[in-house]
């Protein structure tokens, strides 16, 4: 049989998409639960004031045995859609950002879009677990200008708590439950950058979990919880990626002086000092600090951090953020945003 030719193979329609998308709205929600270090440090032979003093946090949100992350992603899906003024039929593309879906199959997006009134969005999770909601942003702005999606909804949204073990010291007691989520659609102006991403699977052992569930099924093993190399994380954390966010800025052609805001992953206060000193950011650029009342929530923290920025400084509405997120993988991701 003769091979085909370009002469003899018909061509290929393409679809084109719009030059431009932004972020139209945020939506977010919270465990219903405010869980003080108070409650926590029995278990790890500690104190609040260690806490504060480790980590900035005063205080997580965390959900009740019977809502699940699914639950969450709903509440704060539904808020940013209602925010958009767009039909959520219109919304042919749903993204979820999670580690914590109770179960491997469906995945929460196709049981989200059709929570939402979404059917029949194309629906699917990604694991890139704290860098996940950047992840998923960068996949969205391009399902849309190669005009594969004309609306997309993406939710960061996680139950860590379904993953802590209470007498862990490494990470347990960072975590919080919670869910936010965007609609992101068609723009006059650029209003997402492109995205720096990338991973190193060489220090997967950084943060992952203790077991696998064929382990635990087998009797090998205790439920698999999450741990962390702390000191490991934080250097990476503190140095690798605050190159990584200083070219997103490079790549968005802005400087610092630019930002209306900054929004890095809600991994800790320490962590977070450290990046804003690192950049060098001026006095004006209002830093989210989310992680002091609602913890570390992996891919949910950035949507979750901006929707209280916007809630406590309106007048930031229409400004740059830099958003960055890194964690598990170990995995990173960020971008310069149009905040909503």
């Amino acid at each position: 049989m003769p091979k085909p030719t370009k002469a003899t193979v018909p061509t290929l329609k393409q679809s084109h998409g719009p030059q431009y998308t932004r972020i139209l709205s945020i939506g977010a929600a919270r465990g219903d639960l405010d869980v003080p270090n108070d409650e926590l440090v029995a278990a790890i032979d500690s104190s609040d004031e260690w806490i504060q003093q480790r980590t900035g946090i005063i205080t997580r949100t965390r959900a009740s045995q019977d809502v699940e992350a699914v639950d969450m992603a709903t509440d704060a899906a539904r808020e940013a859609i209602e925010k958009s003024g767009i039909d959520p039929a219109l919304i042919d593309a749903v993204i979820v950002a999670t580690i914590s879906n109770g179960r491997q199959t469906p995945s929460m997006a196709a049981v989200l879009a059709d929570r939402v009134g979404s059917n029949p969005a194309a629906a699917y999770d990604i694991n890139a677990a704290c860098a996940g909601y950047a992840y998923a942003i960068a996949q969205a702005d391009a399902l849309i200008r190669t005009g594969a999606a004309h609306y997309a909804l993406v939710v960061g949204a996680e139950k860590l708590s379904d993953l802590v073990d209470p007498a862990d010291r490494s990470i347990s007691f960072l975590l919080g439950d919670g869910a936010g989520a965007v609609v992101i659609g068609p723009s006059d102006y650029p209003g997402i950058s492109t995205t720096v991403w990338g991973s190193d699977g060489s220090k997967a052992d950084a943060i992952q979990m203790n077991h696998t569930l064929q382990e635990h099924r087998r009797g090998e093993a205790d439920w698999p919880t999450l741990r962390q190399q702390g000191q490991t994380v934080f250097r990476w954390a503190v140095w690798d990626m605050a190159k990584v966010a200083k070219k997103a800025l490079e790549v968005a052609g802005i400087d610092s002086a630019d930002l209306a805001a900054f929004i890095p992953h809600q991994a800790n206060m320490r962590i977070i000092d450290e990046f804003a000193k690192q950049l060098k950011l001026p006095e004006s650029v209002v830093i989210a600090r989310d992680v002091a009342t609602t913890g570390n929530t992996s891919s949910a923290s950035i949507p979750l951090a901006t929707h209280r920025l916007l809630e406590e400084h309106p007048e930031l509405s229409g400004g740059l953020a830099l958003q960055i997120g890194f964690g598990a993988g170990l995995v990173f991701g960020a971008q310069v945003v149009v905040l909503p």
